[in-house]
């Protein structure tokens, strides 16, 4: 049973107290808010305080959105989970397997190379030597950064996290929608789900209440944006932004199967594959388990100046959202948040 707001306002000002957290840490237990609060600045020239209403982005915390979206176009029948890359996207990739499908897309066991590879490279910020960040506005753009390089392993062998292969899943939407990828996802998913404050935004228009992402320089010690740092706009791998409210509006209607059809909610949540001994991967999503239940589904994504955990705990009812504008912070949080269940 989780304790009470006051052990829990307790763990997450001690963390504060020691981290400098930035953010907002919303929980809810059915359908009771048992604490929310919001910490640091959106903007620190401005001096303008974060607040539960401050839109933060998410980075790859928003592949979930990626992975039902393709769920949607497999229930109306416009592709399937085994259809080849080949077959639903007319974009040649000279040294891909033809074999991949969009299941080995959607669970990082295609194999396909990525153009930011989390195993070898630290700092994002590196990518943007050779292609300038601001170039990257649509999907297409992404495309030379891994088009033309070779497999990694063969499809279908291992999990190996990839965020060039959602890229490529967010230009199937593309093909098959006739609509742009951000365009599918606010008509499919935002509006109807009523996340009115969320959006794939663009970092030189950023609508009001907005988080401005902080990098802490490691020679000065002083703060910088992230302006520089990450794509110019989000988009099918990662890099949309949520408020943390909104957030709790999304996992309420995913799990009252509002946004996908009973079945293929099930289908998302499935462990898919295995990553390690207690964490297994649906499609875009994260799943733990404990003593062979499922603790939480799960999401997290981290950019320079950016990081985010969200998760849903079947079996106690108990949604968390921590959304930061800083690159660390959430992780720490859910850890000892969950300690506390």
């Amino acid at each position: 049973m989780i304790k009470t707001k006051d052990q829990i306002e307790k763990i997450v000002k001690e963390i504060h107290r020691n981290i400098d957290f930035s953010g907002v840490v919303l929980i809810k237990k059915d359908d009771d808010i048992i604490y929310e609060n919001s910490f640091g600045y959106a903007n620190r020239s401005e001096c303008i305080n974060n607040t539960l209403q401050t839109r933060f982005g998410i980075a790859s915390g928003c592949k979930l959105f990626t992975a039902i979206s393709i769920c949607q176009l497999v229930e109306r029948g416009v592709i399937t989970f085994h259809t080849k890359l080949k077959d639903c996207l007319h974009i040649k990739f000279p040294n891909f397997n033809e074999d991949i499908t969009v299941h080995q897309l959607l669970t990082h066991s295609s194999g396909i190379p990525d153009y930011f590879d989390e195993s070898i490279m630290d700092n994002f910020e590196d990518l943007w030597k050779k292609t300038p960040m601001y170039l990257l506005k649509s999907l297409k753009d992404f495309l030379p950064l891994f088009q033309n390089s070779n497999m990694m392993f063969t499809p279908g062998s291992k999990f190996y996290y990839n965020n060039a292969g959602f890229i490529i899943l967010g230009l199937i939407i593309e093909q098959q929608t006739g609509l742009e990828f951000t365009e599918y996802i606010e008509r499919n998913i935002f509006v109807p789900v009523g996340m009115n404050d969320s959006g794939y935004f663009s970092l030189d228009n950023l609508p009001k209440h907005t988080a401005l992402g902080y990098i802490k320089d490691v020679n000065s010690q002083k703060w910088r944006t992230n302006a520089y740092s990450i794509p110019i706009k989000g988009g099918s791998d990662g890099g949309a932004y949520i408020t943390a409210p909104d957030m709790v509006k999304f996992w309420e209607a995913l799990f009252n199967n509002e946004i996908l059809s009973c079945e293929y909610t099930k289908l998302l949540l499935t462990p898919h594959i295995l990553v390690n001994n207690s964490q297994s991967y649906g499609y875009g999503i994260w799943i733990e388990k404990r003593q062979e239940n499922i603790f939480k589904y799960h999401v997290m994504g981290y950019d320079p100046g950016v990081s985010f955990r969200s998760a849903v705990y079947p079996e106690l009812g108990i949604t968390l959202v921590i959304p930061s504008n800083k690159g660390a912070g959430p992780e720490k949080l859910m850890v000892e948040i969950e300690g506390a269940f």
